[in-house]
Order: structure tokens, then C-alpha cells, then sequence
């Protein structure tokens, strides 16, 4: 009975898909884009290391805070060179205060391949770009489409934000495999990198304005609480150390404020990492 509830919807759902009703698909994206599309670094001079590290930052951050962050990376590392030269202390100096600091180190590995195989040019194939450090389906495609203005299809929270909304407003426990092929659908494959850009912004309006759509999405899962998680551990310890190094656990656990169990066990975790080093009975960025 559930295989053919399914069925129906999914007839239903592809009866939406028409020529016209594209056209008017995208004429409202496209008008709110143009009305009120939002300015972002990134989206100036999109050459494909600001891509790169701009998509890398907004994969876990919000854009408040990488729109703040951006400049100041690009000043102090302006390019794949000289991130895949940079020494780790400076590299997470200036990735300070945007969390989850092993995007850096991936960042940072990324670059060392693409100087190394490629002279410092980035290839525009999504699935050679999959196979880079920290670069997954979405953010593969992302740089494709932004960076190359490849005609990709790709999936993140703002674009299935949009389609939810826009084409399964009556279900629930919607499943990415069917939104796709609308994504496929009703891509500008003439101009895709504007295109996924109105629909980053229009998801953005639709959150603010609409609730989130995402909680109809099979795939929603609210994030973990910061406060007290290893993460939060980690990151105190890494700026403890970027401030000052080498110092002892015991400094360590009195500047963190942490548990000494706790940031005994994640300096082991960031040694092994390769964030840190230990040197006798001391630690510092490795």
C-alpha cells in the first residue's frame, strides 16, 4: 500500500514539472534575486581559490561570520601557493574563531595537491574535485557551478529549503532522491552559477520568513549542542596554543577552564591530528 501511496505522489509531483511551470519557477527566484540578492565577497571576482575557501568556510559557519573572515584570510593567504607553503600556526591564526579547525588542515592539504599535481591550477571536473581533502558531493559541485559556471546538480540546506517548499508544500519525509531530478529539471544551464546564487538567497528568505521547510526533509538533523562538546574543548585548546606555545597540560587545562581528563584526552585526539606536537612534557601547534 506505502510502494503505491508513493507512486501517486511522485506522478503527481512530475505533473508539476511542465516547460511553463519552469519559466515560472524561475522567474520568482529570479526576481527576489534581483530585488534582493544579497552582496557577498565571494560572489565578486569568483576565481576558483575564492570559491574554494569561501565554500570550505561556509560549510559548517555562518555566513555572518565567513562574510567577517574572508578578507582577512584572503589577505594574509591569497592564493594556492601560498596557503600550501603556510605554516600551520599562522594558517590557524587567521582560521581563528570559525570552529571546526580541521577544514583548515584540509584547506591546507588541498593546496599542497593542486600545486603539486596541477602547478597551482584548480581542475574544474566535480569528480576530480571530489577526490580533494575536505570536498565532498555538494561542495564539489558548488565549486563547479561557482567557480567554473559548470551547469552541475547539485544539494545543499538552501536549495532543498527551495524545493520543498516550492514543490512538496503538502508532504512530509521527503527524501533528496526526489527533489534531484527537479533540481535537474529546472537548472539555468545558461548562466548556473547566477542561478544557484538566487536560489542560495531565495532559501535564505525562506528560512527567515517560512519557518524551515528543511524539518519536512528526511535528512534534517538539528546540530549537536556546542556548549561543553569536544568541539568546544578542542577549539579552546587550539586557541590557547595559537596565543601562546609551547605550554604544559596542566597550563593548558588552567587556561581552557576544561576538565583535565577532557583536555588530556583531545590533546592526544589533535596530536595524532597533526594539529599539535608534544616536545618533552610541553605542547605546540604542530
Amino acid at each position: 500500500m506505502q510502494r503505491k501511496t508513493t507512486t501517486i505522489r511522485r506522478r503527481k509531483n512530475d505533473a508539476l514539472i511542465t516547460a511553463a511551470s519552469v519559466r515560472i519557477f524561475r522567474k520568482k527566484v529570479y526576481e527576489y534575486y534581483e530585488q534582493s540578492g544579497r552582496s557577498l565577497p565571494w560572489r565578486k571576482n569568483p576565481t576558483p581559490y575564492r570559491v574554494v575557501v569561501s565554500e570550505v568556510m561556509l560549510q559548517q559557519t555562518q555566513v555572518e561570520r565567513v562574510i567577517e573572515k574572508f578578507p582577512e584570510f584572503l589577505n594574509a593567504i591569497p592564493n594556492f601557493n601560498s596557503l600550501a607553503r603556510a605554516p600551520l600556526l599562522k594558517l590557524l591564526r587567521v582560521w581563528s574563531g570559525m570552529g571546526y579547525n580541521r577544514r583548515a588542515l584540509a584547506l591546507k592539504s588541498l593546496a599542497q595537491q593542486v600545486v603539486h599535481d596541477h602547478h597551482g591550477k584548480l581542475p574544474c571536473d566535480p569528480e576530480y574535485l571530489r577526490t580533494l581533502p575536505g570536498i565532498g558531493k555538494y561542495t564539489a559541485g558548488a565549486i563547479a557551478a561557482f567557480a567554473f559556471n559548470k551547469p552541475v546538480v547539485f544539494m545543499d540546506t538552501n536549495i532543498r529549503r527551495v524545493f520543498i517548499h516550492e514543490f512538496f508544500s503538502n508532504r512530509d519525509a521527503i527524501h533528496d532522491e526526489e527533489i534531484v531530478p527537479i533540481v535537474e529539471q529546472t537548472l539555468d544551464t545558461q548562466d548556473p552559477r547566477r542561478w544557484y546564487n538566487a536560489l542560495m538567497d531565495y532559501g535564505t528568505m525562506l528560512k527567515r520568513e517560512h519557518g524551515n521547510p528543511n524539518r519536512k526533509s528526511v535528512h534534517y538533523i538539528r546540530q549537536r549542542p556546542f556548549e561543553n562538546s569536544n568541539r568546544q574543548v578542542r577549539g579552546k585548546i587550539l586557541k590557547v596554543l595559537v596565543a601562546e606555545s609551547p605550554l604544559r597540560a596542566a597550563q593548558i587545562v588552567s587556561k581552557t577552564g576544561m576538565a583535565p581528563e577532557r583536555v588530556q584526552a583531545n590533546l592526544l585526539r589533535l596530536e595524532v591530528e597533526g594539529f599539535i606536537r608534544k616536545r618533552g612534557m610541553s605542547y605546540s601547534i604542530g
